[in-house]
């Protein structure tokens, strides 16, 4: 099914979302890319680590597919999606799913991901990114930036042409600068909030999977604290301490009974609410300040960074 046959809504979101990309170059793009990396790699498929990253992947495509049947849906992956996983030998710590279902994981992951739930959560968070189409998203918004600054540059040269060369300096360096902006103000935030939709997707495709999500936050607070991300405007990752909020939120929401087949699953990105930032951590766990985002201990009533009198 090409993308044109089905409906344009995203089904986790229920928004049509910006789309300036040819379909068939871009999923044979993505295809090129996959099958040149899977042809070149050592693949552990017939491990025992390979068999559980292959048995979890399929529990997490079978529960995608019943929650889309459950909301009439499925045109959205029919003979469009063609879902395959293998585990590459690698060092790296890292997985990806490409648009059209092509998920790999790296072996290094596993030194983090050392449980099932684990392995769940790396592979619904990234099989959520194409979901969303996260990837066909940002190389929309890429491509548009580019025509735009384009377009200011031939201009500015037109007026050197005409005589107009200051107003045409002028405006090739206004191009600088909204090129610089559009990275901070648009793509950067563009990137933190996909993230955020990611982790929340992620979370509910491994929940209706059967898995236990109530320990995801504590694994991402040690995930977190060997690369910590505390300050986030000049990131395309949200701060730790954000993301952690976030999922703690999706914690309870869940267990106070939501139905996320009344709704789009995902719908707009919240802030997430300042009590939920610490609500997995026990006695012996660290916390962050809700002023400056600094690490403290789970008994300190004051941040020792900024001073603050915590909550």
């Amino acid at each position: 099914m090409a993308k044109d046959d089905r409906s344009a809504i995203n089904p986790f979101t229920g928004k049509k979302h910006f789309d300036m990309v040819n379909d068939d170059e871009f999923l044979q793009n993505s295809y090129n890319e996959y099958y040149g990396m899977i042809n070149q790699s050592q693949l552990l498929d017939n491990t025992q680590d390979g068999q559980i990253v292959i048995n979890v992947a399929v529990r997490l495509i079978n529960a995608v597919n019943e929650y889309l049947a459950k909301i009439n849906r499925l045109d959205y992956v029919e003979d469009y999606y063609d879902w395959d996983v293998h585990l590459v030998a690698d060092d790296t710590v890292n997985a990806f799913c490409m648009p059209g279902g092509k998920i790999v994981m790296f072996s290094g992951i596993l030194s983090v991901a050392n449980t099932e739930e684990k392995v769940a959560f790396i592979l619904g968070h990234e099989m959520a990114h194409a979901l969303l189409d996260h990837s066909r998203t940002r190389i929309s918004a890429q491509n548009a930036q580019n025509a735009i600054s384009s377009a200011a540059w031939i201009g500015s040269f037109a007026m050197d042409l005409i005589g107009l060369g200051g107003l045409g300096s002028l405006t090739r360096a206004a191009t600088n600068v909204a090129t610089v902006g559009s990275q901070f103000f648009l793509m950067n935030p563009w990137g933190r909030d996909q993230e955020l939709e990611a982790d929340r997707l992620g979370m509910l495709i491994i929940h209706w999977a059967g898995y236990d999500i109530s320990q995801i936050p504590h694994f991402w607070q040690a995930m977190s604290s060997q690369n910590s991300n505390e300050h986030d405007f000049f990131s395309t990752h949200p701060a730790d301490s954000k993301r952690i909020a976030a999922m703690n939120e999706l914690i309870v929401e869940i267990e106070s009974g939501a139905d996320f087949h009344l709704r789009p699953a995902v719908g707009e990105v919240p802030s997430p609410k300042e009590e939920f930032r610490d609500a997995h951590l026990t006695e012996n766990d660290v916390r962050y300040c809700q002023n400056c985002g600094a690490q403290i201990g789970a008994k300190d009533n004051f941040c020792t960074n900024c001073g603050y009198k915590l909550k």
